[in-house]
């Protein structure tokens, strides 16, 4: 029996939205660098995505069916752009190159954070632009205490709400990036001494950094997924794309990708389920804390 005509759109909708996804994702890269050996410049990379996204988007004009992707095309060209002339162009600035080459945690790290505000407000900007209200991309601190959509596998009942959710995974997620970090890390056992320091800059970049993130690469995604896919194509679609993009991150590797797309997946839940960013932005802070803290002391590096 043939597939009614909105039931094939959308299966047309969640196949192309998933080539493109992973074709403008770092996978390219990371199969050229880790299979092939050859590296590309960001410029190259740049240009790359742009050209795919770019042809996702001509292709929304040509194809009735894609059509509805389009502003979520415009949102990523957006990003591509935003990105390239940030990492590309403003931070070779004089000024940036002294700050990010700094031996101080301190002054780099902050300086790192300044760069991906840019970006941040940059798709801000665009969001308000394509969805009008800001309620229409997360930006607001939602229902936190929510009814969960419950999740078998993981022992999430129908009866549970987000205010205890979400405190209990923020304990669990914790303790999961702590452990990976000292065992890749091996920190020295003074190591809440050494990083007592820094602690201040840890805080701000904490918070700048799950704040960028969150805006960025979830609740803009979801915002133009959501209507066109579904709910759920459009959470895994985004966590895959932010787990893959940790590859060469903090934690890194295949490991890496696996913790950085579930905690995508669940924090894209709590937001589709609030409707906000508080509990996403809340339990990411908490884990780039750690994370940080072992970044200042110099225990772990990106990328292994």
């Amino acid at each position: 029996m043939a597939a009614s005509p909105s039931t094939s759109s959308r299966k047309t909708l969640i196949v192309i939205a998933w080539v493109f996804l992973l074709l403008a994702s770092q996978l390219p890269r990371i199969i050229l660098q880790e299979v092939f050996h050859q590296d590309i410049s960001e410029d190259v990379r740049s240009a790359i995505t742009a050209g795919v996204v770019l042809v996702g988007l001509a292709l929304t004009y040509l194809w009735e069916s894609v059509r509805p992707l389009r502003s979520f095309f415009i949102l990523f060209l957006v990003l591509v752009g935003v990105e390239w002339a940030v990492f590309t162009k403003l931070d070779q600035l004089p000024i940036y190159q002294s700050w990010l080459n700094h031996p101080s945690f301190n002054v780099y790290m902050l300086a790192e954070q300044s760069l991906r505000l840019l970006v941040t407000l940059g798709i801000i900007a665009a969001l308000f632009m394509l969805k009008k209200s800001r309620d229409a991309f997360f930006l607001v601190k939602g229902d936190t205490s929510a009814p969960v959509e419950p999740v078998k596998v993981l022992g999430i009942k129908s009866t549970e709400r987000w205010n205890t959710l979400g405190r209990n995974f923020s304990i669990f997620l914790s303790l999961g990036t702590l452990t990976f970090l000292v065992l890749a890390g091996r920190p020295p056992l003074d190591i809440v001494l050494r990083a007592l320091p820094f602690l201040p800059a840890i805080l701000l970049a904490a918070a700048l950094n799950a704040f960028n993130e969150e805006m960025t690469y979830k609740a803009s995604f979801l915002s133009m997924l959501e209507e066109p896919l579904g709910r759920h194509q459009a959470l895994w679609l985004m966590a895959a794309y932010f787990g893959i993009g940790h590859f060469y991150g903090v934690p890194y590797g295949v490991i890496g990708v696996l913790m950085a797309g579930f905690l995508g997946w669940f924090l894209g839940k709590s937001m589709l389920e609030t409707r906000g960013l508080a509990w996403a932005w809340l339990i990411h802070f908490f884990q780039d804390v750690l994370i940080f803290a072992f970044l200042a002391i110099g225990s772990i590096t990106p990328g292994g």
